[in-house]
This record gives C-alpha cells, structure tokens and sequence, in this order.
C-alpha cells in the first residue's frame, strides 16, 4: 500500500468516526495497517491541516479530522 493510501485510509476512518479518538483507537480503526503507518499517515495529515492533534495528558494525544471553514471574502479585498 503506498503512503497516500495510507493516508486516505486513516483520513477517512477519522472522518467516518467524526469525534475526536486516541492515537490506538486509531489504529484499532485501520487494523490492516501497522502502528507505525498510522503514525506516519496521522503526521501527514496534522502537518498539511487535515487533522487535529492535542494533547491528553500522560503523554497520550487525541486525534480529529479538521474539518476546515472556507473564509468568506472580506468586502475590502478587490475581487480578482
């Protein structure tokens, strides 16, 4: 499987949950992937805005698809 499968295959498990989950939880998600594929999708997907990933103490994070909001034009931006 290649790394943007990878991708999309944890992308879509986070967004089919649609709530936030732990990093094992994730992987629980996609049990024909290794821990480590998971991970390395997880951080693809934090650095490009995709998913969110937060702290939840004892040095365990929680993740969640970002779901990002388009930004209305602002009246004083000239229209291209």
């Amino acid at each position: 499987m290649t790394l943007a499968a990878i991708i999309v295959r944890v992308h879509g498990a986070l967004e089919q949950l649609g709530t936030d989950c732990s990093m094992e939880e994730v992987a629980t998600l996609c049990p024909e992937l290794t821990w480590n594929q998971v991970f390395l999708a997880i951080d693809n997907l934090s650095r490009s805005g995709q998913v969110r990933v937060m702290p939840a103490g004892d040095r365990t994070y929680r993740v969640q698809a970002h779901h990002a909001v388009p930004v209305a034009a602002s009246p004083a931006t000239p229209a291209p």
